[in-house]
């Protein structure tokens, strides 16, 4: 069965399933389904980052720094998150990704997709499938930026890379509030 065959649950704008359909015929239609973002790093806290083959059926030969797909039709997206990682990655064993947050993605051009961003580390020697990535490597996050204005990148995981940098930023602001003694020293500096 070729990608375009499979069966993916369309969603509404509430994430609640309303129907089903061929995932070709969505893409098509612009018929709003679910995926999964995963960024993978590998033990140097470096970030899996791939360049897609020219015959994926969404943008097709454009960088990306995250694995991951089309969520199946009635499959979870933790479900979906373990065995795309897998796939894309080429292992077997990898932890269960975990779930950071979710966000509608608008493509600008009538299609929308409801996209969960997970986070996983590697520790196994990487073997990514060829007719799923043509070109992939480790890169050091200050690498990452650099080339965000030089290569061409997916646009969906662009905008869940820019969502992922904002969650890290108020989930670190979140809890150096809750680190003890934050207020305290925050009542010194205003007293000093």
């Amino acid at each position: 069965m070729s990608s375009a065959d499979e069966i993916i649950d369309i969603v509404d704008e509430n994430d609640r399933v309303v129907g089903r359909s061929p995932r070709g015929e969505a893409y098509a239609r612009g018929l709003r389904h679910r995926c999964v973002f995963i960024e993978a790093r590998d033990t140097d806290g470096r970030v899996f980052v791939h360049r897609r083959t020219p015959t994926k059926l969404v943008f097709p030969s454009l960088h990306d720094m995250f694995v991951g797909g089309v969520v199946g039709a009635g499959e979870s997206y933790d479900t979906a998150a373990l065995r795309e990682a897998e796939e894309e990655l080429g292992v077997t064993g990898l932890p269960q990704p975990r779930y950071l947050f979710k966000f509608l993605y608008d493509d600008g051009c009538g299609g929308t997709w409801w996209a969960a961003v997970y986070e996983v580390r590697c520790q196994l020697p990487v073997r990514p499938q060829a007719e799923e990535v043509a070109w992939y490597d480790f890169v050091p996050e200050e690498e990452v930026e650099r080339r965000l204005g030089d290569w061409e990148w997916v646009p969906d995981g662009l905008a869940a890379y820019e969502r992922l940098k904002a969650f890290r930023s108020s989930a670190g602001a979140a809890e150096a509030a809750q680190a003890p003694g934050a207020a305290e020293a925050g009542t010194r500096r205003a007293d000093g």
